[in-house]
């Protein structure tokens, strides 16, 4: 057999076995694709009293949920700790430092900090034994609001309740039950924004007894036309840090609630 002969044989042979390759590949079967849920939300009649309870579970759950910053607000410490966080961002002189989501950030664990005993009694007078069966819905939210209007009335002042009974025109409520739960929380909110003032004064005197220092010493040297604020900002800041002042304001917030 001549060389030609050989090379055309063998390259026979190849392409064969390439064919032969590619078949075998093409016939495998494919891997099969994984299942995948599926989630079908329908929407049916009522086919006894039980399903129309669920339902209205389920509406007032989600209005619940789309009122939560506004309910964050009106009945926890939040008010009091981010308007005393802001007095003490503006105290320094700083405009955005820390910035706004670090503030909030803070105030909303501080306020989970604060009210975890709280929310501890609701959950377990109220909200277990109505996720159980023990009670109904009516039994469970009187315990569960009992905790949270506690404590409401022992962080509102005399002065904002009677007020906003006045404003009502509702005759003087002889204790604290009797006190309308409509009542309690604009008068929990103005006592919020008042201690929260009060304590954001304390704050502010330190750095401006440091800004009129600053400014008496530059208008004795003659430089009145350096700004100072440039001067007495560094100083405050380094006042701040050197009095530990985060923890002196942290503390200072966790036990005015106590």
């Amino acid at each position: 057999m001549s060389m030609k002969k050989k090379i055309f044989s063998i390259s026979l042979i190849a392409s064969l076995l390439c064919l032969f390759a590619l078949s075998m590949a093409w016939a495998q079967p494919e891997p099969p694709i994984p299942p995948i849920p599926a989630v079908r939300i329908a929407v049916e009649g009522a086919s006894s009293d039980q399903d129309v309870v669920n339902t209205i579970q389920i509406v007032a759950l989600l209005t619940i949920l789309s009122v939560a910053p506004a309910i964050l607000l009106m009945v926890t410490c939040f008010t009091r700790i981010i308007v005393v966080l802001g007095f003490v961002r503006r105290a320094l002189g700083l405009q955005q430092t820390p910035p706004n989501q670090v503030i909030v950030t803070l105030a909303l664990f501080l306020s989970l900090y604060i009210m975890s005993p709280t929310w501890d009694i609701m959950y377990k007078d109220g909200l277990a034994p109505y996720m159980a069966g023990q009670i109904g819905v009516a039994q469970a939210w009187e315990r569960s609001s009992a905790p949270l209007r506690a404590f409401m009335l022992r962080q509102t002042r005399q002065e904002e309740l009677s007020l906003m009974v006045s404003m009502a025109d509702l005759p003087r409520p002889e204790n604290a039950d009797q006190v309308p739960t409509r009542i309690l929380l604009p008068a929990f909110m103005l006592s919020e924004m008042k201690s929260a003032f009060q304590m954001g004064i304390v704050i502010f005197v330190p750095f401006i007894v440091v800004d009129m220092i600053i400014s008496s010493v530059l208008m004795s040297m003659g430089m009145i036309m350096l700004p100072p604020m440039m001067i007495s900002l560094p100083f405050k800041v380094l006042l701040f840090v050197m009095a530990d002042g985060w923890n002196l304001v942290i503390v200072s917030l966790i036990k005015s609630f106590r």
